[in-house]
């Protein structure tokens, strides 16, 4: 086999990786990225659809080429990389020359006569860190010496507000257990309009991958709402974060199945729980959750999230032929993509086609996964103008996913092998291969 044909081989199958990726649990992404091979590897490190999580995984398990090639992928956005925003970017801000006389009015010291402690650093944070971090992120500049314990244990006495807590997320080093003890809150708490900012920030600067953000995440109705963020200005999940965070909240409510009981209990119980979601989920499906004490109704947007992640009966097809017509063109592409693109957002505007839909039936299975082919390449891959039908496409893809392959690492392995070259559906390739009859024509 020549080298071009090798390369382009390696290409493929890093491309396809990337679509699978987006929807494997953390230790089936691992056990992926471990087989691959080295040339697959760089071309995945520098695919423009890398999931936030994989990225993650990779900076923390891989190798400085990893790293290499992951600093100079355009596309990897918000990461503490070389040439990319992050603790740099802040450095270079100069200390508004108010703050310092205020800070040695607050400390009773100069700062510059030592480096603060972290009573003292916890003190100036709480008070300068309530919506924002830009000051929170001129306090850090100051020399401190910080003890993660004590700054976790700080936290568990009395929390952090958000803006403090995102400026140590982007530029303090802090270890993995003290970052996942900032994420918690007490449950009376309220949740302030800034309350999310430090999750987001802590996927985005790869400090946790979305399922572990879950696993820490307290109390558990914010890991709900994180599940379904409304669109507003400011520091949100991008459009494949939110995908991310979805399947990764879907795959902690798995043990709730499809059980209408168990979904109300969940949704009783939900604003007032003081622990994570997973522990909130083992309780309601064994049924020692207990009795809520009715002081805390679920409000608009939990009830919202909840009504969005639970499991819902399909809807009625409405369309006639044309529907019947729109799923059979999603197995005939037109002579050109821009063609095939224009025929498929028309679909979806007049209601006869949903994102769920193209995932089912459109062939081959690889651009059924890749939302270019079928709405169009857009200017940057973390939007899109039909928002709705790619959070259809990849939930439905998820549900496929799990519902086939569950935890086999081997077939997970197996379908991203055979992806490049499968002909059919997404369905019918899973199908194909947990059957045993991988068409793969790849060693």
């Amino acid at each position: 086999m020549s080298t071009a044909v090798e390369d382009r081989d390696s290409r493929r199958l890093a491309w396809c990786v990337a679509h699978v990726l987006r929807h494997a649990s953390d230790h089936i992404a691992l056990a992926l990225l471990h087989r691959l091979d080295r040339p697959t590897r760089k071309y995945l490190c520098r695919d423009e659809w890398l999931p936030a999580s994989a990225v993650t995984l990779l900076l923390r398990h891989g190798g400085e080429a990893d790293r290499h090639y992951i600093a100079r992928n355009p596309h990897v956005v918000g990461r503490p990389l070389p040439g990319l925003p992050g603790p740099a970017r802040y450095a270079r801000r100069r200390t508004p020359a108010g703050l310092l006389p205020l800070l040695r009015a607050e400390l009773g010291r100069d700062p510059a006569d030592g480096p603060l402690t972290t009573g003292e650093l916890t003190g100036l944070l709480r008070r300068h860190g309530i919506r924002r971090p830009r000051t929170a992120l001129d306090v850090l500049r100051l020399p401190y010496e910080l003890d993660p314990d004590q700054l976790a244990a700080e936290h568990a006495r009395r929390p952090l507000p958000p803006g403090s807590t995102e400026a140590l997320l982007l530029v303090a080093d802090l270890p993995e257990k003290t970052v996942r003890a900032l994420l918690t809150a007490p449950a009376a708490d309220a949740d302030g309009p800034s309350w999310h900012r430090p999750a987001v920030r802590a996927v985005r600067m790869g400090r946790l991958t979305h399922e572990e953000l879950v696993a820490c995440v307290a109390p558990a109705r914010r890991t709900l709402l994180l599940g379904h963020l409304p669109a507003c200005p400011g520091l949100r999940w991008t459009l494949p974060e939110q995908a991310g965070m979805r399947a990764a909240v879907t795959r902690a409510l798995a043990p709730l199945a499809d059980d209408p009981r168990l979904w109300s209990e969940l949704l009783r119980h939900a604003p007032g729980f003081p622990g994570p979601l997973p522990e909130l989920v083992a309780a309601v499906a064994a049924g020692t959750a207990g009795s809520p004490d009715g002081s805390d109704a679920p409000h608009d947007d939990l009830a919202r999230a909840v009504r969005r992640l639970a499991p819902t009966a399909a809807e009625p097809a409405t369309g006639g032929v044309e529907r019947e017509l729109a799923l059979a063109s999603l197995a005939v592409p037109m002579e050109t993509v821009e063609e095939d693109v224009r025929w498929v957002r028309d679909c979806l505007d007049r209601g006869l086609l949903t994102g769920a839909d193209v995932i089912r039936h459109k062939l081959p299975a690889c651009w059924a996964l890749d939302e270019v082919h079928w709405l169009g390449a857009v200017d940057h891959p973390d939007r899109y103008d039909r928002p709705g039908a790619v959070l259809a496409a990849r939930a439905e893809a998820d549900r496929l996913f799990a519902l086939a392959l569950g935890e086999d690492p081997d077939a997970w392995w197996r379908v991203a092998r055979t992806l490049p070259d499968f002909a059919g559906t997404l369905p019918h390739l899973l199908l194909r291969v947990t059957d045993g009859d991988s068409v793969s024509t790849r060693p």
